[in-house]
């Protein structure tokens, strides 16, 4: 079983909004990474995104910890306005139209939403996985 390493309860994600964190992954030459992700909350359902736009490979954030539209019904980039469909990560709007997100792996684990099939840093000195860092 791949490791499973705790980003957040499921209740600091309100339902119909995403939020942001920032995990270091550990690359395949042993570097750490920062890894900006999104999760968001449909119900007692999670969907995780990689917080990279593919037209350029920017951050999605329209301003610090907001991904959705407006209107809450789209994930959208604040640099260029693509949008994006909540629950598959598919552009249906803007200059990266046919593409997607790139989907993470989230569980949820009891009552933890959590990560898994990616190594991320451990704390130094010990043999526990760093926590999220959310950023809001």
């Amino acid at each position: 079983m791949e490791e499973l390493y705790v980003v957040c309860r499921i209740s600091d994600i309100k339902e119909g909004e995403a939020t942001g964190f920032v995990l270091m992954r550990v690359e395949e030459g042993g570097e750490p990474k920062a890894w900006p992700i999104l999760v968001r909350r449909k119900g007692d359902r999670i969907y995780g995104y990689e917080n990279t736009c593919p037209h350029q490979r920017g951050r999605l954030d329209v301003s610090p910890g907001q991904f959705l539209d407006k209107d809450g019904k789209f994930i959208s980039c604040g640099k260029h306005h693509a949008q994006f469909d909540l629950d598959t990560g598919e552009c249906f709007m803007g200059p990266c139209q046919g593409e997607r997100l790139t989907p993470i792996t989230v569980v949820i684990d009891d009552d933890d939403v959590c990560v898994t099939g990616v190594r991320l840093v451990e704390e130094d000195g010990a043999n526990t996985p760093n926590p999220a860092c959310v950023t809001k």
